[in-house]
């Protein structure tokens, strides 16, 4: 259990002075036009690396921002940390915090070496990107991440390891995992809160409960949903999950919506959708109306008169006042939960509506992935959340009983001796 791991607090006020401390934190922002378009997730390490300006160390962070892919959002994504360093020493400074967070265009090369080795205490630096290194992006044991160019030049300079990114925790990758091999590691002060907040979504949560779930991270919903479907009341779907249980059910949705399916591996997912349905039918709530492109402007119809020659981009009015009724009534409330493509104004329509439900719900409420929180943050519902989750994929995996292993590799940790 997460309760079993060190963290800040319970070290002594002086233990991390003159320490030089790399901390995994999650700056993952969704961006446009190149600019950051929501800063939450820096705005949640900000209260980690306070703590250890406080606490005299010197502090070295790695995060990744995107991911390498084709697709036009990922490559619009996947961009350097120059931005991120700069958002960060802004946010610091609001605080009276006169730390600058130098940006470092290296990751473990002779120059960002020689960056770590002449840090004063409370100078910050953040790294390079570190999906630019492709061992980044495998999963593979702790040992062998351990083994990685990565973790073998920079751990020599350090003396403590902090995972503070529950984000990608459910990654066995270099960045999350191997440090954890050869340094004394602790929790950060963002995991820990993540983790207390959905133990009361995973454990015990108050009846109804219900998971909106329309993200495209379909590896981990599946998983979750093979794991959990039986102790969750509801599962309102949206986005390419809505799509695939319909194909599932025997819906034709049109050649663009099966093609655009095809081209993100969501058809190997429709037999696993299929016995889903066969054994938990009523408990899976999908569209009973969609929302289209036609001659450039939204059209809604309803899936009875499926299939399409234009692809699906969101639900329809019928479906999110289904929605909204089930959302009314739940007592727990877990939503990752863009129903549509939320880049296009015409077709926020689903998100919007269904995240200011769960705004004004009576329930206890988490959400989850980068773009429902950023959606939430522009509606001003955020205040309303009980919880706003820095990490949409991990959650689903820790929610469904799944070890996550940036956790599990952090217990007992802190006894490692440097080698």
């Amino acid at each position: 259990m997460f309760e079993d791991i060190k963290t800040l607090s319970d070290l002594a006020p002086d233990e991390l002075k003159g320490k030089t401390v790399i901390v995994r934190v999650d700056l993952n922002c969704p961006i446009k036009d190149g600019e950051i378009e929501d800063d939450r997730r820096i705005i949640a390490h900000a209260e980690t690396v306070k703590e250890l300006i406080k606490r005299n160390a010197k502090i070295v962070l790695l995060s990744h921002q995107g991911r390498p892919a084709d697709d036009k959002r990922s490559a619009e994504d996947f961009v350097c940390l120059e931005e991120h360093a700069k958002r960060l020493s802004e946010i610091l400074e609001k605080d009276n915090i006169k730390t600058n967070v130098a940006y470092i265009e290296d990751i473990f090369g002779s120059y960002a070496r020689e960056k770590i080795k002449n840090l004063k205490n409370k100078e910050v630096i953040l790294l390079e990107n570190v999906r630019f290194y492709a061992e980044e992006n495998t999963n593979r044991p702790r040992d062998a991440q351990a083994n990685t160019y990565l973790v073998k030049k920079l751990y020599t300079f350090a003396n403590y390891f902090i995972n503070d990114a529950f984000s990608v925790s459910h990654r066995s990758q270099p960045s999350v995992v191997g440090f954890t091999y050869v340094l004394p590691s602790l929790g950060g002060i963002v995991l820990i809160k993540e983790l207390e907040a959905l133990k009361a979504v995973r454990e015990n949560p108050k009846r109804p409960l219900t998971f909106i779930l329309a993200g495209a991270k379909l590896d981990d919903t599946f998983k979750m949903l093979q794991n959990k479907l039986s102790v969750i009341d509801y599962v309102l779907t949206g986005g390419i999950i809505a799509n695939i249980f319909l194909m599932a059910k025997g819906y034709d949705l049109g050649d663009e919506s099966t093609n655009y399916i095809k081209g993100k591996g969501g058809d190997k997912f429709i037999a696993a959708a299929h016995s889903l349905l066969e054994k938990f039918n009523d408990k899976i709530l999908l569209p009973e109306d969609v929302a289209v492109l036609e001659n450039g402007e939204r059209k809604e119809i309803s899936v009875s008169e499926l299939p399409t020659r234009y692809q699906i981009l969101d639900i329809g009015a019928k479906t999110i006042e289904n929605y909204k009724e089930i959302i009314a009534k739940s007592g727990t409330i877990f939503a990752h939960a863009t129903m549509g493509k939320i880049e296009d104004e015409k077709f926020k329509k689903g998100t919007n509506e269904i995240i200011k439900a769960v705004g004004n719900s009576s329930a206890f409420t988490v959400i989850g992935g980068g773009h429902t929180i950023a959606a939430a943050g522009k509606l001003d519902v955020e205040r309303k959340i009980g919880h706003v989750c820095t990490g949409g994929g991990a959650a689903v995996s820790y929610i469904a009983g799944e070890k996550l292993v940036g956790v599990e590799s952090l217990q007992g940790a802190w006894k490692i001796q440097k080698k």
